[in-house]
């Protein structure tokens, strides 16, 4: 994941709030939204009569040990998820466009409105965003960013100041003609309080660097300019609570891939777990020179000021929140930012180990050859995740054809393929560590075969988002290019050395894909390889008749913390 800005750029307004807003929703609504607002209980319309799809989430608490922490530290903590909750308000705002309270309060059977809430709308996000609820359309790829009859063609021909702008929603005229309106003035009264929050938590903040983080995030909500805050984010090194807040990852527009959602994330530091980490960043230049890939889509050099570092959650809101849970952050995204400074890794710990234990365990020993399933370690899915969100300074930003950055140049794919990058060349970083004998946990299988579980465990979020299509993509190469087999009990084991060449194989095409910009052929490899196969539905009905939960949610907030 990642804090965003480029120009009026990449996404930080939105990591770790949304408290309700009392403004109303401005964004274009549907036809179908209007008359929802008279229909008889939504409870009674539920499209799926399977109920058994509303248990696919699994209860978890974010708490964490916070007694090494000051009085004021424990404030300021209350204070972020004060201004979380704000993230979270105008995140549904963007996503569904309907008033939460309202949409919710319809819904009588709890179950119900308990998916609902998670999803934040009547469209299931691990199912393909799949109407779940009768009286709604299908999901509008663009979300609330845009009108909702819009086109793409449309936008891409008509003369629209900040037609791609990262801040900014579009809408239309009485006379039907496009226009912008930035965030900070279409969320203007909700952004003015998380502001003042921001502000608040500021003066009780003991660490000074991350004072004035706090104080250029509240300017940023309120300007839209996130460049100088993720600079100070990149500087503040030593502070023990952190907080991801603000318009930050694009996936939400599926229309363009173009506009941030809010989000936010409230996160104490591990300190112990840090330390072990810290010696990795250093090598990010020396194994983008070993890429794969011919010299010319490696010539960038990325920044060495990065940090990796591995934080307890205890509060997710937002986009960060919506259907699957992130489990590791790689921010920001602001391009310039990543060339100068690098990003910074945050490991999400305590999220990350309720995901092993709860799901990849279950998955493994129900699709993973029994000798073979000793390899499934939490050392390798740490690592695994960690490299992932590493892996994203690797390879190139800027396309080698003239076609701009390669976020403009793959529009609405440039996530999905971005993605299947970090995935791929994260595993790659292990290898070549281990190799080094700078990774000293484990060995070379336990990596390969918890990373393989890892598909499973993820292509079960559906093939509709960034994440999912990666995910896709990668399996089906993988089976392609014989990484694994099936044994007669239809279960998978990973063949080493042809999982090894797949991965070279593959991050060669992504790496040499993005550095093109080559929209065609990233639309043709999502086309072919992007979806999930008759093969693997039947393996992961398999998962689902063994009741193991496809994700998590949260139990959290200040009363969870005893704050």
């Amino acid at each position: 994941m990642t804090l965003n800005q480029i120009s009026k750029a990449l996404v930080l307004c939105g990591a770790a709030f949304l408290s309700a807003c009392s403004e109303q929703a401005t964004t274009q609504i549907s036809d179908t939204s209007a008359k929802n607002e008279t229909q008889k209980p939504i409870s009674q319309q539920l499209i799926n009569a399977d109920k058994d799809r509303l248990a696919i989430y699994t209860d978890f608490s974010l708490t964490t040990d916070l007694s090494h922490l000051s009085d004021n530290q424990k404030a300021m903590i209350a204070t972020l998820i004060d201004a979380s909750k704000i993230m979270d308000d105008l995140f549904w705002r963007q996503a569904f466009g309907e008033d939460k309270a309202s949409f919710l309060a319809k819904i009588n059977d709890p179950e119900v409105q308990k998916f609902a809430a998670i999803n934040y709308g009547p469209w299931d996000r691990l199912n393909g965003d799949q109407v779940f609820l009768s009286g709604y359309e299908d999901k509008a790829p663009g979300a609330q960013f845009y009108p909702a009859d819009i086109t793409k063609e449309e936008l891409n021909n008509a003369d629209v100041e900040d037609k791609n702008g990262l801040y900014s929603i579009v809408k239309r005229d009485e006379a039907g003609q496009l226009y912008t309106v930035d965030y900070s003035i279409e969320y203007a009264q909700a952004l003015e309080k998380a502001a003042a929050l921001l502000r608040e938590a500021s003066k009780l903040a003991d660490d000074k660097e991350f004072a004035n983080y706090l104080n250029l995030r509240a300017e940023a909500l309120l300007s839209d300019e996130y460049q100088a805050s993720d600079f100070a984010w990149m500087d503040m090194k030593n502070n023990p609570i952190d907080v991801v807040i603000g318009p930050i990852e694009t996936y939400e527009d599926q229309l363009f891939g173009s506009r941030a959602a809010f989000e936010s994330y409230v996160l104490v530091k591990d300190l112990a777990w840090s330390e072990r980490l810290a010696k990795f960043a250093a090598f990010l230049p020396e194994l983008q020179k070993g890429l794969p890939v011919d010299i010319k889509y490696k010539q960038e050099v990325p920044g060495s000021d990065a940090d990796l570092n591995a934080y307890d959650v205890v509060y997710y809101a937002g986009h960060s929140n919506a259907g699957s849970k992130t489990i590791a952050i790689n921010l920001p995204n602001d391009e310039q930012v990543q060339l100068e400074k690098g990003t910074r890794r945050l490991q999400l710990k305590n999220a990350m180990r309720a995901k092993f234990n709860k799901i990849l365990v279950p998955i493994a020993e129900q699709l993973i050859v029994p000798e073979q399933r000793k390899h499934i370690t939490f050392d390798a899915f740490f690592a695994n995740t960690m490299f992932h969100e590493v892996a994203h300074g690797l390879g190139i930003k800027n396309t080698i054809t003239g076609k701009g950055t390669v976020r403009q140049s793959l529009q609405e794919h440039a996530s999905a393929l971005e993605e299947g990058k970090a995935d791929i060349l994260g595993l790659y970083m292990v290898e070549q560590l281990l190799k080094k004998g700078e990774i000293t946990q484990g060995t070379l299988e336990d990596y390969y075969t918890t990373f393989m579980a890892g598909i499973f465990r993820s292509v079960r979020f559906g093939a509709s988002s960034a994440h999912g299509k990666a995910n896709m993509i990668r399996f089906n190469f993988f089976a392609q290019e014989g990484a694994f087999s099936k044994n007669e009990q239809g279960l998978y084991r990973v063949n080493m050395e042809k999982m090894g060449q797949a991965m070279a194989k593959l991050s060669n095409l992504i790496l040499t894909l993005q550095g093109d910009g080559d929209y065609q052929k990233v639309d043709q490899l999502i086309a072919t390889h992007g979806d999930i196969k008759a093969e693997l539905a039947k393996d992961l009905e398999k998962l689902s008749q063994a009741n193991i939960p496809v994700d998590v949610t949260f139990k959290q907030g200040k009363d969870v913390l005893g704050l």
